[in-house]
């Protein structure tokens, strides 16, 4: 303590500055206009303390004072880094199952089943009636083609083949139109066409289009039913573009939303999308999750959780690193109360622990609270630094003009007139 003492003692101030604004400095002690004295500052200070990032300072703060403004340290270790991610993500409809239903003939529409969309229909379940002339007469053909197959009766030979051929055609028929082969059968059966037929839902979900009321006609191709199977639906989320390298196909994930608090449904990526955002540079990808409940709806916001390898590396608290837009510092405390600044490169986060590439070593502490108030502090110090050097040059270029008229000869136009008084041509006069 008395060696630390005496050094201080021996510490000679290059000059002071005002404690409310850094800017005002004097070569010599005095007080501002609130009464306050000025601070001392010292060589060691002002050059900075050999920092090697621009614009910043080493700053030396004693525990007591470090313990008042809340300051804490990290050490920096060796840990799980690119664990895992988030990202936000939207719910969507599966497009693979998307069912349309389309009318291959001409009609009007009878009787409707299915009244309004979102109404949820199970496969096999009747959509709407339809009468067609088109369709009354194809099923004629084939009650005509089967009544002469039967004529024939047990004869063989060739013309049994053709009926036979001709009671194929006309049922092949009716079934390009996706009538059933059960409605087929029943035809075929009975003897009589029906007068309308009745289309049912290809498969079990969600009707998400209706274009249909009764006694309206249809066009060959109109799709009067859109159904959607919901049971496995599409999440979309946005990976930024430094996070694309991590991102593959068949890696799990995870979502969460606020209407299931507390609940995680698990899927996983199925699809990267090749092409860039370039308004948001970001990339679609496209996970798939199991929604046998009917929970998750298109539209639903969520947050999403990307699970890739996770891997050994040097960690340190994500709040350890502040980040200027130009590069990225953290505050190594190397002992005595100093703080010294280092640029550091970082790599995969996982929100809690960022991953050191360079800068840092392993075993040392970083600043993780109050790196802000360092942070001022230590700029506050490099522009001291920077004030005292122009001071230095400022006075080294005065002292060379001071230098120069002491050269000039005699009957220099700068002399002064008490120069010219004592000039012995004066003392004739």
């Amino acid at each position: 303590e008395k060696k630390e003492k005496k050094e201080k003692k021996e510490k000679k101030p290059i000059f002071y500055r005002s404690p409310m604004d850094p800017k005002q400095t004097s070569p010599v002690p005095r007080k501002d206009e609130m009464g306050m004295d000025y601070l001392p500052v010292y060589e060691d200070e002002a050059n900075g303390n050999a920092s090697t990032v621009k614009g910043l300072a080493t700053v030396t703060i004693d525990p007591a004072r470090q313990q008042l403004i809340g300051l804490r340290t990290a050490e920096v270790s060796r840990g799980t880094v690119g664990g895992a991610w988030r990202t936000v993500g939207t719910v969507a409809v599966d497009e693979t199952r998307v069912r349309r239903v389309n009318v291959k003939f001409p009609g009007f529409v009878e009787r409707v089943h299915v009244n309004y969309t979102g109404q949820k229909v199970r496969k096999g379940e009747p959509l709407f009636s339809l009468y067609s002339p088109d369709l009354l007469a194809a099923q004629e053909e084939l009650l005509l083609a089967v009544r002469s197959r039967d004529a024939v009766g047990g004869e063989g030979g060739e013309l049994a083949d053709d009926r036979q051929t001709l009671v194929a055609a006309a049922r092949r028929k009716l079934q390009l139109w996706d009538i059933p082969s059960s409605e087929i059968d029943r035809i075929i059966r009975t003897g009589e066409a029906v007068k309308s037929l009745t289309l049912y839902s290809p498969i079990s979900g969600v009707v998400t289009k209706k274009d249909v009321v009764e006694g309206m006609p249809l066009e060959a191709g109109a799709t009067p039913y859109e159904v959607v199977d919901l049971s496995t639906v599409w999440v979309l989320a946005d990976v930024y573009e430094s996070e694309l390298r991590r991102v593959k196909e068949g890696m799990p994930a995870s979502i969460t939303f606020n209407a299931f608090p507390g609940r995680v449904f698990t899927g996983k990526v199925v699809f990267v999308e090749p092409l860039m955002d370039r308004d948001t540079r970001t990339v679609k990808v496209r996970l798939t999750f199991a929604n046998p409940d009917g929970e998750l709806r298109p539209g639903m916001f969520g947050e999403v959780k990307l699970q890739a390898a996770p891997r050994e590396g040097l960690r340190i608290p994500v709040d350890a690193v502040i980040d200027s837009g130009t590069n990225k510092v953290a505050f190594v405390d190397i002992g005595d109360g100093k703080l010294q600044p280092r640029e550091v490169q970082l790599g995969e986060s996982d929100g809690a622990h960022v991953e050191v590439v360079s800068g840092l070593t392993e075993g040392e502490k970083v600043v993780s609270g109050a790196n802000f108030l360092v942070d001022s502090e230590s700029r506050l110090r490099a522009s001291l630094a920077d004030m005292a050097a122009a001071a230095e040059k400022a006075q080294i270029k005065g002292e060379s003009a001071q230098v120069l008229p002491s050269t000039s000869s005699p009957q220099s136009p700068d002399a002064t007139p008490s120069e010219h008084s004592e000039h012995p041509s004066h003392g004739g006069r």
